[in-house]
């Protein structure tokens, strides 16, 4: 078995793109779900208004790259807005039952042959990178070191996303904290817990809300465009229901209402996806493994990796950093 290909890549995929844009989303789902308890189950909505507003901008209309990134904002903004105005002065699970049809609506718009002329249909849209690599300051080849006797290299332009990435995560992971800390930040915390009390002490609970949606959606665009960059496409069903779902397995994963919480899952997430396919793919093709074969390891390691995460949910559902009370969701 090559176990030093294995170490290699599951490094590579703790500090990878796939981990990086999750993250960076999976830091917008905690902001709401974490800190304000608003079930919003459509966060790949917010990903693929904004990776198609920066793809359409730049492809479609031929406008400049840095105004696409304007345009996905504020898609992302107003598709907050336009979701929270009829839900957030309900129940909570309104809101879950509204972001998930409206996720499937924005997918199903994007890959509409009616407007294929625009979004590209089921091929998605590609050819706006270009202003992003050109601003690449390192040259073309494989840049890494050796760790050991295992190697951990990347491309001149997967080192660049990856870069780029990491700073966001930082960046967000810094503005979630100081919020968090600030009078604003304890308003959402305490609406969690009780929005009725922070009513009766006369806070505007909808404005807070509506708030804290805009600003987790606005982080999850900022993955939308990092998988539009990294990927140099975008496609709808990418953005599908699951994609969510990962990300709330990451954040419970991580801990929720921890800032490094859905860092460290989406971490966790992609190492453990990336090892178990590994060794079994290896001990497959090496004749150590003969009940299936190697087109089954796939599925195998998503039924592995969700056993080991229910059993993560049944002996400590606060995740790893987390606290019981942070997913005690009040939904009334």
């Amino acid at each position: 078995m090559d176990w030093i290909t294995i170490i290699s890549t599951t490094l590579k995929a703790a500090i990878g793109v796939e981990t990086v844009l999750y993250g960076i989303a999976a830091i917008g789902i905690n902001v709401q779900f974490g800190y304000t308890g608003l079930l919003n189950f459509g966060q790949a909505a917010f990903m693929g208004v904004a990776g198609y507003g920066m793809a359409v901008t730049v492809s479609t209309f031929g406008l400049p790259f840095w105004l696409g990134l304007i345009v996905g904002l504020a898609a992302a903004v107003l598709l907050a807005i336009l979701l929270g105005i009829p839900t957030l002065k309900l129940r909570a699970d309104y809101l879950a039952i509204v972001t998930i049809a409206a996720a499937e609506i924005v997918r199903l718009v994007f890959r509409s042959v009616a407007f294929k002329g625009v979004f590209g249909g089921s091929d998605g849209r590609r050819g706006f990178t270009d202003a992003f690599y050109a601003l690449n300051p390192f040259s073309e080849g494989q840049y890494g070191f050796n760790l050991g006797p295992v190697p951990l290299f990347f491309s001149h332009r997967q080192l660049w996303v990856v870069l780029v990435g990491w700073v966001l995560v930082a960046l967000c992971c810094a503005l979630v904290y100081l919020l968090m800390k600030s009078p604003w930040g304890r308003v959402l915390k305490a609406i969690r817990e009780d929005e009725d009390a922070v009513r009766s002490l006369g806070k505007n609970v909808f404005s807070y809300k509506m708030q804290s949606l805009v600003l987790g959606g606005v982080i999850g665009a900022l993955g939308g465009f990092l998988y539009g960059l990294a990927y140099a496409s975008v496609q709808p069903d990418v953005f599908g229901t699951e994609t969510t779902f990962y990300m709330y397995t990451m954040v419970i994963l991580g801990g929720a209402a921890r800032v490094l919480g859905p860092v460290v899952g989406s971490m966790i997430f992609w190492v453990l996806l990336v090892l178990v396919y590994g060794v079994f793919a290896e001990a497959v093709g090496a004749g150590y493994i003969t009940f299936m074969d190697v087109n089954q390891v796939g599925a195998m390691r998503w039924i592995l990796v969700g056993l080991g995460l229910i059993l993560l949910l049944i002996f400590r559902p606060q995740g790893i950093f987390g606290d019981k009370r942070e997913i005690a969701i009040d939904a009334r």
